[in-house]
């Protein structure tokens, strides 16, 4: 048996986990910043790595004692790597770099991307390649097509904002809270969607990207007219959004082979909504639909082991030499031709 810790500090969660090659979590930890970046209705970078720095060591122990491990009894240490906010990324990879010196064990790091894509296999050992993978988080937004482990060719991206961002703008212009992903979702189950009209960027056009800017400035001026209600904003917003998405990855469909399944992953894949949408959309085309469960949505640190797993795996695999440097930046296909608009987030 073969067991990895694996550590994730990318964003505004602190966590570590202990994952086994029978796909069995055995003991995982997450601390939560929701409280210390309420106040300012998003991450602020500076706290984020403060607050990883201060949880990460405690955490890690506290894992390896619920286990009832030590480090010895590890055969890798995995850490995203990248992308992510910088200085966040940095403590969880020196953490592991530290771990792995002392203990003798190889160090894996890890894209923090390649961790959600490979999520699912987690959870459903049935999942096999190729599959059609929809990325929808904070800072992404991109469809894959997922050959294997370490072999991602992007379809399909935002040329602009992702999908996650769009969420949290549209709960922070409605002043829902943060975090604002899960805000929205609960109070548009109680509105009507059909009551504000909203645009769905590129619906129907012949490139297969995504676009939300032009939603989420529309969210604003529905809301600086006051004369909706909150609740029917929220719903229109989703509804406009879950459109865009079925249409995008629709028109992906209809330009590949056809794949072993329609995988979704990242944060917004745990809104119920577009959970329920892309598996409609599935068996429209008569595919097995696949979606973690909840807990492996959102950044965790049992996502990062499992992709160190499955890394160790490959034949010929070899260590990350402890110079590895973190990464802010980190496409899953680099040689992905750029699109109009994305820039740096492409």
């Amino acid at each position: 048996m073969t067991i990895v810790l694996g550590i994730e500090s990318s964003c505004d969660e602190t966590a570590a986990a202990l994952v086994d090659d029978g796909r069995t979590i055995i003991a995982q930890r997450i601390a939560s910043q929701d409280e210390a970046h309420r106040p300012y209705g998003g991450v602020v970078p500076e706290i984020a790595a403060r607050a990883h720095a201060e949880r990460l060591a405690p955490l890690i122990k506290a894992v390896l004692d619920d286990a009832g491990l030590s480090l010895a009894d590890l055969d890798g240490i995995a850490a995203t790597a990248g992308p992510g906010l910088i200085g966040g990324v940095m403590v969880g990879l020196v953490s592991a770099k530290a771990l792995a010196m002392a203990s003798d064990k190889p160090l894996i790091a890890v894209n923090h991307l390649e961790g959600h894509a490979l999520s699912p296999r987690l959870a459903d050992a049935s999942l096999t390649f190729p599959y059609l993978l929809l990325l929808v988080s904070g800072g992404h937004c991109q469809i894959l097509l997922v050959e294997g482990v370490g072999r991602y060719r992007r379809l399909a991206t935002t040329i602009d904002d992702a999908l996650g961002e769009a969420f949290d703008k549209t709960a922070k212009i409605l002043g829902l809270g943060f975090p604002g992903g899960p805000a929205v979702e609960r109070i548009a189950a109680t509105g009507h969607a059909k009551a504000v009209a909203l645009p769905r960027p590129l619906l129907g056009s012949a490139e297969p990207n995504f676009s939300f800017a032009g939603l989420k400035s529309a969210v604003l001026r529905a809301k600086q007219a006051n004369v909706h209600q909150d609740a029917d904003i929220a719903a229109a917003f989703q509804q406009a959004a879950i459109d865009c998405v079925i249409d995008r990855t629709r028109k992906v469909l209809g330009t590949i082979a056809r794949p072993s399944a329609l995988v979704v992953a990242g944060g917004v894949a745990a809104n119920r909504s577009v959970r329920a949408a892309l598996e409609a959309l599935a068996a429209e085309h008569g595919l097995k639909f696949v979606a973690p469960p909840l807990a492996l949505c959102t950044d965790n640190a049992a996502m990062i082991a499992w992709a160190g797993l499955e890394r160790m795996a490959l034949k010929g695999f070899t260590p990350d030499p402890f110079d590895f440097v973190a990464r802010p930046r980190w496409p899953l296909d680099p040689d992905a031709a750029p699109v109009r608009g994305a820039g740096v987030k492409a």
